[in-house]
């Protein structure tokens, strides 16, 4: 028996695991997708569809399964322009997922900034939106504010959103210890189901982590609470330790979804 014959009988004997073991991966992948993109609305009505195609061919109606025959091509076009949105943003995500990250980040130091500044806006109740900018490339809605790639720090942002300055009203992007743009005007949340008491900035920072990667750190002018909105969902009226622990998870090291989950258990999460 030659080292080729023997490949073969070893590989005979993997190959079932390797197929499954790659099929749980991807089917896995798909359900972080979906759950990351608010795209649950598409597979129930993916499910709905089979599951009366099912009935009708269960059944033997053959009238409406003619009419199933005949409408499919355009149920297909008509799913996918009623979806567009969701589907948009599950390419978006499919595009942006690291699908193999081995190791951890070094850490970003300019986090503490950032939320020393957001603590002492807080306290003064005035409002703030700062975007952390990950992969997705924002220069449309940059270009909507006033570049200014300066370094970081908790006394900027305090001068940028502590007084009734032109750039006060817009999102400033922190990229790399640097505030990269103010000013910035973000596009407003597609979801139908947000709470009234939420205001623009909190639609203003999901719409933005709809359409990308980015995580949005808000501060409420009316409350005072600091929330994150990430993945399509907010996290409303987090202590600086869950934000501080969030941020790190989320910007610095692979993400550990059960220690997301574990910091934000106790405060309602806005999907």
């Amino acid at each position: 028996m030659n080292t080729f014959d023997s490949f073969l009988r070893i590989y005979d004997v993997i190959r079932p695991l390797l197929d499954v073991g790659i099929l749980t991966f991807l089917l896995y992948k798909a359900y972080e997708l979906i759950t990351r993109t608010n795209a649950m609305q598409i597979v129930r009505a993916a499910i709905l569809l089979i599951v009366a195609y099912g009935v009708v061919i269960l059944l033997n109606l053959r009238t409406l399964l003619w009419i199933f025959n005949v409408l499919a091509p355009g149920l297909l076009m008509a799913f996918a322009i009623v979806f567009q949105p969701e589907l948009r943003k599950i390419f978006l995500k499919l595009g942006q997922t690291e699908w193999f990250v081995i190791g951890s980040r070094s850490k970003h130091t300019y986090v503490d900034s950032v939320l020393i500044a957001a603590e002492m806006l807080s306290k003064q109740r005035r409002g703030m939106l700062a975007v952390f900018m990950r992969h997705t490339k924002m220069d449309n809605i940059m270009d909507t504010g006033t570049r200014l790639n300066a370094d970081l720090s908790s006394s900027l942002l305090v001068t940028i959103f502590g007084h009734d300055t032109p750039l006060h009203d817009g999102a400033c992007f922190i990229q790399g210890g640097k505030v990269v743009a103010a000013g910035c005007f973000l596009p407003l949340s597609e979801q139908y189901d947000i709470k009234k008491t939420f205001g623009t900035r909190h639609r203003a920072a999901l719409g933005l982590c709809e359409a990308s990667d980015c995580v949005v750190l808000v501060v409420s002018e009316e409350s005072g609470a600091i929330s994150l909105a990430y993945d399509s969902k907010l996290h409303y009226d987090l202590t600086m330790d869950q934000l501080t622990r969030i941020l790190e998870s989320q910007l610095e090291i692979t993400p550990n979804e059960q220690q997301i989950e574990d910091t934000i258990d106790e405060h309602k999460t806005v999907s």
